[in-house]
């Protein structure tokens, strides 16, 4: 089933242990959590056992932690346990997105960090969570070393990154910066007709408030988000960690072809106007021309109505994801094969009608920032390779790529040793995860502590 549905995604599934009772038990530094021993690596470990089962599916293995859901609710439930655990301000914002806030958030220029808690369908577990941990983590090590803030911090987890539910990337990013407006919001529905207003409400949030967040923004100096990888680079290189150059351009678009509904044993092949064979033809077409073009494209949702297996579909909706390396690339990409779609809907006498769902352009992270923080990596003891930290782009969305246009953003990746993501066989070693957090520990204490 897909995103929306309520299939696995209340309760925890699957042979990971049950949290703890008590807010933050176990995490094993700062907050009054316990003693602050065991290096970067202790309080991940604990927070890690502990988020593991919320919104597993015992099927797959993978998660369903959709917006507004009950798995999603468990993971906010658990990201404002952590907060408290450590004496942070919790709050939730007006689109749905968490803060945990040390110092006055009123001062400006805080230095924020996080990620999301959200999955694709039947996600792993790395792609999100890790930063979220990671960045409390990272506060743990902060208040071991006894590194003193001079500028306000905070932890984040943004709302519906992933767009599983309602078919948009970054929702919570994208209204909080002005990128989605709450009219467009409002439209938004999952695959049962529940539209976005009317799942805010029922988990509690009001949608009434959902809009743009400047004043927020504003207060907001720099934001790192820690992410793993989600490719091989960093393993074909034998590095730890690196640091993000920039975010491919990138979009979906659905395609919806029109044929006629028939008895698929009564009707002649010659007589059929049949547009899964489009749709097919379609999908072949757009794997040649990413070949061609050196990008990536990809139809990875499908629905069919009337959907029936002795019946010819009336309709075929096919959502393409398409990303490159620049602009120009993109376009060509994109335009080859929505060409190739309508020369097949033509000859098979089928309708076709090509949608842009959502956009984001290339994103270049600030280059100011992302060279401070090679170099407060460059310079610290180097415990790893002894190389330089490594600059590589990424082909996939963040919120990070979003809030850059409001506020100065970088990210870091964290290995990933088979380079599989949204799958239940994303992977990151313990000891990478360990290196994560440190790294982001050093940057952190080189941009808000003194």
């Amino acid at each position: 089933m897909d995103a929306g549905t309520a299939d696995g995604t209340g309760g925890r599934t699957g042979n990971a242990p049950a949290r703890p009772g008590g807010a933050g038990a176990g995490n094993g530094a700062g907050g009054g959590t316990g003693g602050r021993s065991g290096g970067a690596g202790a309080s991940f470990q604990a927070m890690w056992r502990d988020l593991a089962p919320i919104g597993r599916h015992g099927g797959s293995g993978g998660y369903r932690r959709y917006a507004w859901t009950a798995a999603d609710a468990e993971c906010r439930t658990w990201f404002r346990e952590q907060a408290e655990a450590r004496g942070l301000t919790h709050e939730t914002d007006r689109n749905g997105n968490q803060w945990a806030w040390y110092g006055d958030p009123s001062a400006g220029d805080a230095v924020v960090t996080g990620s999301h808690l959200d999955s694709v369908p039947d996600g792993g577990a790395f792609d999100g969570p890790l930063g979220v941990v990671s960045s409390f983590a990272a506060f743990d090590e902060l208040r071991r070393r006894g590194a003193e803030f001079v500028r306000p911090f905070a932890v984040t987890n943004f709302g519906d990154e992933e767009g599983a539910r309602f078919g948009l990337a970054c929702v919570g990013s994208r209204l909080a910066a002005g990128q989605l407006t709450p009219e467009a919001a409002w439209r938004l529905r999952d695959q049962d007709g529940v539209s976005l207003p009317e799942a805010m409400e029922a988990a509690g949030h009001d949608p009434g408030t959902i809009g743009p967040d400047p004043e927020r923004l504003a207060r907001v100096g720099a934001f790192v988000e820690l992410h793993v990888e989600q490719g091989r680079a960093l393993d074909i290189g034998g590095d730890p960690v690196g640091v993000a150059s920039a975010i491919w351009p990138h979009g979906r678009w659905r395609f919806d072809f029109r044929g006629e509904a028939n008895h698929a044993g009564t009707t002649r092949l010659a007589d059929r106007r049949d547009p899964m064979l489009t749709y097919a033809e379609t999908v072949l077409a757009a794997r040649r021309e990413a070949e061609l073009a050196g990008g990536l494209a990809t139809f990875g949702k499908v629905a069919v109505e009337p959907n029936g297996v002795n019946a010819i579909p009336s309709l075929v909706r096919g959502w393409l994801d398409s990303r490159a390396a620049d602009q120009d690339t993109l376009d060509t990409l994109v335009g080859a094969v929505e060409r190739a779609a309508r020369e097949h809907a033509a000859t098979a006498g089928i309708d076709l009608d090509v949608v842009r769902e959502s956009f984001t352009p290339v994103v270049e992270f600030r280059h100011a920032l992302r060279d401070e923080i090679r170099r407060l990596l460059d310079g610290r003891d180097p415990g790893d390779t002894g190389r330089a930290v490594p600059v590589l782009g990424t082909g996939a969305g963040h919120d990070a790529g979003i809030l850059s246009a409001s506020v100065p953003t970088a990210m870091l990746f964290v290995r990933n040793p088979t380079g599989v993501s949204h799958s239940p066989a994303e992977h990151a070693d313990e000891d990478d995860c360990a290196a994560g957090v440190t790294a982001l520990a050093d940057v952190l204490e080189g941009l808000a502590c003194s």
